[in-house]
């Protein structure tokens, strides 16, 4: 059996002599409703908040159909309209002071990418923990604010290197990447 690069990445960085190489960070859900996330590995490192970030996505119970499952849009998605999480707001991960906010007025088509950085926020906890919340739209808050863990800080967007409307959040201390766990126990908060 041979490995791919991507098994081949993560036995490396597994076995490199750490028997943890990477540390976690709590954060508040980014959603008040349903959501799901899919994790970035160790092996996307084009920057500290890729690597191992989460592509966050509400989802919603369809209400007109028998059979009772998460959805993420309705009908085809093929408009931004269809996304359940367009433009829903978008939670403070933590209790940080905005250090900076970019802005990328182009809105994707569902399916479709722009080249570009996308919308975001970059926040810092009193620890010197970092966190970059992008793919927004609409922000409500500002550089130099500080905000509270579950606080809205903007809109659900669809922009950058998007396909669909989602958020997309990273944290780092330092230059070490961090795991992002979520404190569910806020979830009974909203």
């Amino acid at each position: 059996m041979t490995l791919g690069s991507f098994q081949l990445l993560t036995l490396l960085a597994l076995t490199a002599g750490a028997k943890e190489p990477y540390g976690a960070v709590l954060a508040h859900p980014p959603f008040a409703t349903y959501y799901t996330c899919s994790e970035h590995s160790a092996a996307l490192d084009f920057s500290l908040g890729d690597a191992l970030g989460a592509d966050c996505v509400v989802q919603a119970f369809p209400a007109d159909e028998q059979r009772f499952w998460l959805r993420s849009f309705t009908g085809d998605g093929s408009r931004n309209e269809d996304w359940h999480g367009w433009r829903k707001a978008v939670l403070s991960p933590c209790d940080c002071e905005v250090l900076s906010i970019h802005i990328n007025e182009i809105t994707n088509t569902p399916g479709t990418m722009t080249p570009g950085r996308a919308s975001s926020v970059i926040l810092e906890r009193a620890d010197g923990t970092r966190f970059v919340v992008a793919h927004i739209r609409e922000p409500m808050v500002a550089a130099g604010a500080t905000v509270a863990a579950g606080q809205a800080l903007a809109l659900v967007g669809n922009n950058g290197y998007s396909r669909h409307p989602h958020i997309h959040l990273g944290a780092w201390r330092g230059d070490q990447p961090l795991q992002l766990r979520f404190d569910l126990t806020k979830m009974a908060d909203q």
